[in-house]
Order: C-alpha cells, then sequence, then structure tokens
C-alpha cells in the first residue's frame, strides 16, 4: 500500500530527485550528502539513483567549493549545494557576494549563475553561538541574490524545486525542526504550478500576524487557541523575503487595523524591521497601534540550556501581542510535556 503521508524532509528530498531527473546536467554537492544519515534524510537516494559523478560528497572546505560550484554554474551547470549549518558556510561570503550575486548584473544579463544553496539552521540541544543563526535578512540585502525560507511541507517541495530551476543564485534557509513536520501527500503543491511567495494561511479580521520559516507554526498555534477565545487572527506565511507580494499584506493590515511581525532572526535590522516599515509607509492610517515585532534579542543564542529557556520566542510571546493589541486579558499557558531545546518529545536527533 503507497504510503499517503509525507515530511517536510521527505518533500525536499523528492525535489532533488525531480529536478535531477529533468535536468541531466546537473549536479548535487555538500558534506555527508551521501552518508548514512543523508543530511537529516534529505538526500536519501540520490548518489545510487543519478552516480557518483552527479551527486557526492565534498571537503570542509566551504569557501573552495562554493568557487567550484559558482564556476560550474556559469559555464551552464545547475548546481544544488547543501550546508549542514548556515554558520558553516561563512566561510564562502566573499564568493557568494561578490561572484555569485553580481555575476548577472556585470555582463549585462547575458551570464546566469544556475546556483542553489540550502542551509540548514540549527536550534537546540546546546548548539549555541556558532549552528544555530538565523541570516535571512543578511542575505536577502544583496541585490542579485535569492532568498527562500520554507515554513510548511505543503510547499516546501514546490519551493526547492522552482529554486533549483531558477537561473538566478538562491539561498534556500531550512529550519532543522521543521524536518519532521507530516501531512496528507494529496495537499502538498504542484511543483509546476504557480508560486506564492506571501499566502494567506489562516484567515481573520482581529489582527494580522506575520511570519515565516518555524514561527510560522507558532503563529498558527497561536492562531488556534485565540480562535477559541473568540479572537480571530490572520497569519500570513512570508516564504521568499526578496520576492513580497505587498499588497497582500497590506490588504490584510487595512482590514484588521492591527499588526504583529514575527522574525526567525535577530530583532534589530532583520527582515520583520523592513515589513515593518514597508507597512507604516503605505498603511499607516489605517493602524489603530504601533507594530509589534517578536525576533530574538540582539546577542548570540547561549550553549546553556538554562538560558536558552526566554531566548526563543513562542506562541506564548504573540498571544501577549494580541492581548496587548487588542487591549483585552489573554493568557495562554505553555501545554508542552518536553524540554524547551526540542522541538517534540519524538525527537531523538542528530541535530
Amino acid at each position: 500500500m503507497q504510503n499517503k503521508t509525507t515530511t517536510f524532509a521527505e518533500e525536499i528530498n523528492q525535489a532533488q530527485h525531480c529536478a535531477m531527473a529533468e535536468d541531466d546536467n546537473m549536479i548535487c554537492m555538500g558534506l555527508g550528502i551521501n552518508d548514512p544519515k543523508a543530511i537529516f534524510g534529505t538526500t536519501t537516494g540520490l548518489q545510487s539513483k543519478f552516480g557518483s559523478d552527479r551527486v557526492f560528497d565534498m571537503p570542509t572546505s566551504e569557501n573552495a567549493m562554493t568557487g567550484v560550484g559558482i564556476g560550474a554554474a556559469i559555464t551552464g551547470t545547475r548546481v544544488l549545494m547543501t550546508h549542514q549549518r548556515v554558520d558553516f558556510f561563512l566561510l564562502a561570503m566573499d564568493q557568494l557576494v561578490n561572484n555569485a550575486a553580481k555575476w548577472h548584473y556585470m555582463f549585462n544579463g547575458q551570464m546566469t549563475v544556475p546556483l542553489t544553496i540550502r542551509l540548514i539552521i540549527g536550534r537546540g540541544w546546546g548548539q549555541g553561538p556558532t549552528h544555530q543563526q538565523s541570516l535571512q535578512s543578511w542575505f536577502a540585502h544583496i541585490p542579485g541574490l535569492k532568498v527562500v525560507t520554507p515554513s510548511l511541507t505543503d510547499n516546501v517541495g514546490q519551493l526547492l524545486y522552482q529554486s533549483i530551476m531558477d537561473n538566478n543564485p538562491t539561498i534556500f534557509l531550512e529550519h532543522r525542526w521543521l524536518h519532521n513536520q507530516n501531512i496528507d501527500k494529496e495537499t502538498c503543491v504542484d511543483y509546476n504550478s504557480n508560486m506564492q511567495t506571501t499566502r494567506v494561511i489562516k484567515e481573520g479580521e482581529d489582527v494580522t500576524i506575520i511570519a515565516n520559516s518555524y514561527m510560522l507554526l507558532e503563529a498558527i498555534h497561536c492562531h488556534n487557541f485565540l480562535k477559541k477565545q473568540g479572537v480571530n487572527c490572520e497569519v500570513i506565511e512570508v516564504s521568499e523575503p526578496t520576492n513580497i507580494d505587498w499588497q497582500t499584506i497590506y490588504n490584510s493590515v487595512n482590514k484588521t487595523q492591527t499588526c504583529i511581525c514575527t522574525d526567525i532572526g535577530h530583532n534589530s535590522f532583520s527582515v520583520s524591521s523592513e515589513i515593518s516599515a514597508k507597512i507604516y509607509e503605505a498603511c499607516f492610517t489605517s493602524l489603530k497601534k504601533p507594530i509589534k515585532r517578536i525576533a530574538l534579542p540582539s546577542y548570540p543564542e547561549p550553549t546553556s540550556f538554562g538560558l536558552t529557556k526566554k531566548y526563543y520566542k513562542t506562541r506564548t510571546e504573540i498571544t501577549k501581542a494580541v492581548s496587548e493589541l487588542l487591549d483585552r486579558e489573554i493568557f495562554m499557558t505553555e501545554d508542552v510535556e518536553f524540554p524547551h531545546d526540542v522541538p517534540g518529545n519524538w525527537f531523538k536527533g542528530p541535530f
């Protein structure tokens, strides 16, 4: 009997299989791409199906290998690179910013760089300052780069597939805690259908909540809880910070007249900062109260189990913000029965 469900990680894997099958010249490389864990199960079966000439492990030389990837891409090869942490990739920023992002512009649009780089964001289990950075705003600041931050299983395959098939360099930021989301496979979006980079996930008329990546799950939990309290929040997903459908956001804010912007990164100079600024420019007279922003504090994540408890923001902080915007007392108590530094009691690693 065919399995009718799928996970976030399986959809990422399937998207790579589809892209590799469609483009015979495409290559995939990454540290641990063919080891038994297959980068958290996201690269399973790629090498056995497409061969070691097209799918291969790489040395711990991020800068050099990114240069190899860019060189292959500008000469016509479609390239997918995977790094098991965003933080490891930072050695290659010069290659990304000064070569990949600018090549198309410097050659007057005559050359392309069909390169996609998967970067995985860590969290929990003592990840600490150098294994959990969420740098979507940093990458989005660079003209010429496309930045994608998937949130849900239903469209992650489409987002990755279309990123790979795009002829522009793309940073694909996956949160590790999203990999095990399980849904009915029939609800998944067709890879070749029109992509919605800004989606209304939950409709409502009281407060607009804008989120992406893991914070979207927190926003959905908040929506479901508040609905029982008679509060209807509209939850909007922004899966491509460099290509936001602003009208979708403006329409929602003009309707609810209140807004919360969440972020997986630090609060200062963040994607939520940019979204808030754009809303103020377009919807200032509609807002009843200032926008609330919920993001990480401006210091690195501690390694200590105790110190991380209040570091990450959750549905509790979103609920508190809704309460303040609506001048209504609403309290949410944490209903979880597992440690705060894992996504669930089912999680056994690896991180």
